[in-house]
């Protein structure tokens, strides 16, 4: 009887230990978005001018494990010299508005935490729809409510093809383009490294992206890049549009 008492222990113990890698086996990363090929369009689609109304519904997951951090709408609430697109989440509340100047070009940016302020408007998408196509952009930024101090931002976009994706807003003709921002300055004085990536898949049909997949990862003090801590990895994926 002992010793079928030591057995059993000795299965619960390694039941225990080995529990958190059942778990993790359970919890599935969000798929990579994959899309139909596409030829370059001819002649090139032009991208939807702003209007006061047009709207779009994004549910954002957690890439990790595909849980549902929000469901976020945004809205065009004025046009003018300025573009205001108000934005809201239905558990987050009220948001930062994005403010682009001219269309396309971002000068308040709340995609990324905590929401920029740019001193030189920074392209939301590429300014060719060229397969191919590549640039790099430097401005500066203030994070939004703190306007004493300002910090470098440069980001390399590079457009690779053209795919039909499918997203439970329909399907839609997208041009993939990706976005790195190596080594940008932070506000937490902290932060002696920082680094950020993203692919996205950009609708002209609509004026705004179908998807987009973004991560960032920081060292502190005395870290490797191969130890370095993340920021949120989210995936936006279109819903609805009007």
């Amino acid at each position: 009887m002992a010793t079928h008492c030591l057995q059993v222990k000795i299965l619960q113990k390694a039941f225990l230990l080995m529990l958190p890698l059942f778990l993790a086996a359970c919890i599935s990363s969000q798929p990579y978005p994959k899309g139909n090929v596409e030829a370059q369009p001819q002649p090139v689609p032009l991208v939807r001018p702003p209007k006061v109304g047009q709207e779009w519904v994004y549910q954002v997951r957690n890439v990790f494990n595909q849980e549902v951090v929000d469901v976020i709408t945004e809205k065009v609430v004025s046009v003018g010299d300025q573009i205001r697109i108000s934005r809201s989440g239905v558990k987050a509340g009220q948001l930062p508005d994005e403010i682009q100047s001219p269309w396309g070009y971002v000068i308040q940016d709340p995609h990324w935490t905590p929401p920029q302020k740019f001193a030189s408007a920074v392209p939301l998408w590429p300014e060719k729809f060229n397969t191919n196509w590549s640039s790099f952009y430097t401005s500066r930024y203030q994070v939004l409510g703190y306007p004493d101090a300002t910090y470098y931002w440069g980001i390399n976009m590079n457009a690779s093809q053209w795919e039909r994706v499918t997203v439970p807003a329909g399907q839609f003709l997208t041009l993939r383009y990706h976005n790195e921002i190596p080594y940008f300055q932070s506000q937490d004085v902290f932060r002696l490294a920082n680094y950020r990536e993203e692919e996205v898949w950009f609708s002209p049909e609509i004026g705004r992206w179908v998807v987009r997949r973004s991560f960032g990862r920081y060292l502190l003090g005395g870290m490797r890049w191969n130890a370095a801590l993340w920021e949120d990895y989210l995936e936006w994926e279109l819903i609805s549009w009007k």
